[in-house]
């Protein structure tokens, strides 16, 4: 499989669907709260993620 950005924002958004999904199912918290303040918060915190895993990579891919 090769990552590209589309493959790889899609992927980000099936799992914060999945932990929304969960979270909501579970009755953990009410669906106002769980999207307004939990899926952006976990939106945001993959692509930080994201964004510094890429530079990482980048930084030990040009390491020799």
């Amino acid at each position: 499989m090769e990552f590209n950005l589309p493959v790889a924002a899609g992927l980000l958004v099936l799992l914060v669907g999945i932990g929304a999904g969960g979270l909501i199912g579970g009755g953990m918290m009410t669906l106002q709260t769980t999207l307004m303040m939990v899926v952006p918060s976990m939106l945001v915190f993959g692509a930080i993620a994201f964004v510094l895993g890429m530079k990482h990579g980048e930084f030990r891919a040009t390491r020799v």
